[in-house]
């Protein structure tokens, strides 16, 4: 019974990482189409996020039946549970690709107004802290989770220096208001983004402690 366990845990596993190499692909992607104002990689990304969905059910699935036959406990438990949580961020962490994918898609014919500089960082800043989470998870290291964690305050001031600048642009001339909006939706993306990163910290540190902790709250 505990071979049948661990190979379902392991296959669990698998599809997880999966889905969060998959993820970040997804935030590069639908970033870089963004700033290229690349529409076929945007439709792409768009398309792409079926696969996501998909794996989360696979997941889902996975967790429940195990839980169903197996009947784990203590730490065993906190793993599905951890995975089960995980697998639900990470698919809304997609969906925000989407929107951003699709914030490229509503511009891509306009002129930006400025250099993108403060997007493209946030994006950055994101997609590391999304990767390091990734690599804490597999490791099961809760200190490195809380240390990622914190920096969804530098995601936190970028998008706060990026709102206050989109507004300003907009109150300059009404016809920068579309790509000023859209860029307002690039960035809420990327905190969302920021925020969903953030649980998949708290919940590593669950697995690993057993204790729930909020970081940054």
């Amino acid at each position: 019974m505990r071979s049948q366990f661990d190979a379902a845990l392991n296959a669990l596993h698998n599809d997880l990482i999966t889905m969060g190499s998959r993820v970040e692909a997804a935030i590069d992607r639908a970033l870089k189409a963004l700033v290229d104002q690349d529409t076929a990689l945007a439709e792409a990304v768009i398309h792409e996020d079926n696969e996501i969905n998909a794996l989360l059910l696979k997941i889902e699935s996975g967790c429940f039946t195990t839980i169903a036959l197996q009947q784990p406990l203590g730490s065993d438990l906190r793993k599905i549970g951890t995975m089960l949580k995980v697998s639900n961020d990470l698919e809304r962490i997609g969906d925000h690709a989407v929107s951003i994918a699709k914030a490229a898609l509503r511009i891509h014919n306009e002129t930006y107004v400025k250099p993108l500089i403060d997007t493209p960082n946030m994006g950055k800043i994101v997609r590391e802290m999304l990767a390091a989470a990734l690599q804490a998870y597999i490791a099961q290291d809760a200190d490195r989770a809380r240390a990622i964690a914190e920096r969804d305050d530098e995601v936190d001031a970028l998008y706060k220096a990026i709102v206050t600048d989109a507004i300003q642009i907009m109150m300059t001339d009404e016809k920068w208001i579309n790509q000023g909006t859209q860029f307002l939706f690039v960035a809420r993306s990327l905190e969302r983004i920021g925020d969903y990163v953030t649980n998949i910290c708290e919940w590593i540190y669950y697995q690993k402690t057993g204790e729930i902790r909020e970081f940054n709250d």
